[in-house]
């Protein structure tokens, strides 16, 4: 059981990182009465994450609702990140049915404007004390538990003590390394890189992504005008990509089908990008310690789900141990609870992304569903709902939606078959 109520304690949950997953998680724990030391490596609360989508997707809707930071996204300039996906097929375009409602979404907003909001939101919730400049350096630890931080700070090294240390400090997590969470790796055989361009229109001003089998490449529309454009081709590219950087990246957006008219758009970022972005996964608790974000599960970046995952391990983790990190209830089954959600929720989506970051072309059933989306309106929204994360792979490739698909290419084929050879022609 945990220890009474403030018992040598500084904090209740001490987080690491003041980016997306960390200052949500603050403002959801300190909503539920949990005192949290918020540390932030970096002095400068402007500061923000660089290379990343940009893109918020519709599962984590729920989590900015409750954040109350929707009508902020909205006043920064957030785009809904409604979106059109190229195939050998043509185009998958989801729209909402006749008379139905709105597709869900979420927003692109750049991660210069998003990080700083979400940080000073934190900042200013009761209950959290935002520590700029505060660098986690080890932990502390009593019979084999977590019990705080070290930390480098301005003032020199500091001890902070609290009942749970959240990791929510990246990929990279020195929390947990000093945790002794090691990252299962998964190889990721496509390299990255992105830019970010003025006055780049795009088809009806909504996100588009370029399934080229193996390439990759999406642009996104964000705030102010910015459209975040990336390209990810396979590693087998990387040599003669790398002799003319610049070049490689101009003539790969030109020959996109319906390519974005780059050449007149302006350029106001250099090109941002990594030839080696592995997945990694990590077990997301120990004794005294959870992950969050990127710390717990770092997707492949072509599919934009990072910042929206960082959200929700954020949600999921106050939900589960907000009232234990204040005295209230058993820790560790709070984290095991936690840690059960966050494998039931991203496990399979893992799964299928460190599959597809091998650069295969698209398997069986992929060309089955991907097919059929892109020449059925409900099997485009079926492929809208798996892309916003707000259904898992069981249900994305259940038999009914096989079977769907299946009629639809059947239909397809004979449609095509009969214009080819009117009945009564030879």
């Amino acid at each position: 059981m945990t220890q009474p109520e403030s018992a040598g304690h500084d904090y209740d949950v001490v987080i690491s990182g003041a980016g997306l997953a960390g200052s949500a998680a603050a403002i959801l724990l300190a909503r539920r009465g949990v005192r949290v030391a918020l540390l932030e490596r970096r002095a400068d609360p402007e500061a923000y994450k660089v290379l990343c989508t940009h893109s918020l997707t519709a599962s984590a809707y729920p989590v900015l609702a409750e954040l109350g930071l929707v009508p902020a996204l909205e006043k920064a300039g957030a785009v809904p990140n409604h979106a059109r996906w190229y195939t050998r097929w043509g185009w998958i375009e989801p729209r909402a049915a006749p008379g139905g409602p709105e597709l869900p979404y979420g927003y692109n907003i750049r991660r210069s404007t998003l990080d700083p909001l979400i940080r000073s939101r934190a900042a200013r919730t009761p209950g959290v004390d935002l520590l700029l400049g505060h660098q986690v350096t080890g932990l502390v630890r009593e019979s084999g538990r977590t019990l705080g931080v070290r930390a480098s700070t301005p003032r020199g090294e500091r001890e902070i003590r609290a009942r749970l240390v959240v990791g929510a400090d990246g990929k990279d997590s020195a929390v947990a390394k000093f945790a002794g969470l090691p990252a299962r790796l998964h190889e990721n055989a496509r390299f990255g890189y992105l830019a970010h361009f003025r006055n780049l229109p795009l088809r009806d001003g909504i996100a588009h992504a370029w399934f080229l089998e193996p390439d990759m490449a999406y642009a996104f529309p964000n705030d102010d005008g910015v459209t975040v454009l990336a390209v990810l081709p396979d590693k087998k590219r990387l040599p003669a990509f790398r002799e003319d950087l610049e070049g490689s990246f101009l003539a790969f957006v030109r020959a996109l089908p319906e390519a974005p008219p780059i050449d007149s758009a302006e350029r106001t970022t250099k090109l941002i990008g990594t030839v080696n972005y592995p997945l990694h996964s990590r077990k997301p608790t120990a004794p005294g310690v959870a992950l969050i974000g990127d710390a717990a599960l770092t997707g492949d970046p072509l599919w934009g789900v990072g910042c929206g995952w960082a959200l929700q391990s954020a949600q999921w983790l106050a939900q589960a141990v907000a009232p234990a990190a204040t005295g209230r209830g058993d820790l560790e089954r709070s984290l095991a609870a936690y840690a059960r959600t966050h494998r039931r929720r991203l496990r399979g989506h893992q799964y299928l992304a460190a599959d597809f970051a091998t650069s295969r072309p698209f398997n069986p059933v992929e060309r089955l569903v991907f097919s059929a989306a892109a020449r059925d309106a409900a099997m485009a929204r079926h492929m809208h709902l798996f892309a916003s994360r707000l259904i898992g792979p069981l249900r994305f490739l259940n038999p009914l939606a096989l079977a769907k698909a299946s009629a639809v290419n059947l239909r397809h084929r004979r449609a095509a078959a009969t214009t080819a050879h009117p009945p009564g022609k030879p």
